[in-house]
């Protein structure tokens, strides 16, 4: 089966919930899984179910927290720029049949890396392996490379009113 890239994108909220619904799927259909979250560095409700329920699935955080709401420092480049040599070499090993870099556009957004980077470990991508790419901000480049690209669209969101990130939920 030949494998293709997706970008997940856009102001709106799912992104990272469709690239585990996506990992969700595959494992149930014996695949294996490895995600990388870039910027996240906390214990994420989805990463909990994963390690507890999914062993087909592998999850890695390339984050320190979350920084979105100040600069990143140079131990969140740090971060980010192992995160990114060790997908390299998740992606040129051949072991997985879906491999999610989740939060990737935002790490490019941030200069943690650059997209010329991130498309040439996506050079290195065998022909079966389906890479989905999640993020706000994705560049023109890494659109116009992808095979499918979703923009998730905020039209009206509780957050405007106030209302914080709920556990399960949002987390």
């Amino acid at each position: 089966m030949k494998g293709y890239i997706q970008v997940y994108t856009g102001n709106g909220k799912g992104k990272t919930t469709a690239a585990f619904g996506l990992a969700l799927r595959s494992a149930g259909a014996g695949l294996k899984i490895f995600i990388a979250q870039f910027v996240k560095g906390r214990p994420y409700s989805e990463i909990t179910a994963v390690r507890q329920y999914i062993p087909g699935i592998t999850i890695r955080q390339y984050g320190r927290g979350c920084f979105i709401i100040k600069t990143p420092d140079d131990e969140d480049i740090l971060a980010a720029r192992k995160g990114l040599e060790e997908v390299a070499k998740v992606i040129a090993s051949g072991k997985y049949d879906l491999v999610v870099l989740d939060e990737a556009t935002i790490a490019i957004y941030y200069n943690l890396f650059t997209v010329h980077e991130l498309n040439r470990i996506l050079d290195q991508k065998p022909d079966a392996l389906e890479i989905v790419i999640t993020g706000r901000y994705a560049p023109k480049e890494l659109i116009d490379r992808a095979d499918l690209v979703t923009e998730m669209q905020e039209v009206k969101h509780y957050y405007t009113y106030g209302v914080e990130a709920r556990e399960g939920i949002e987390y």
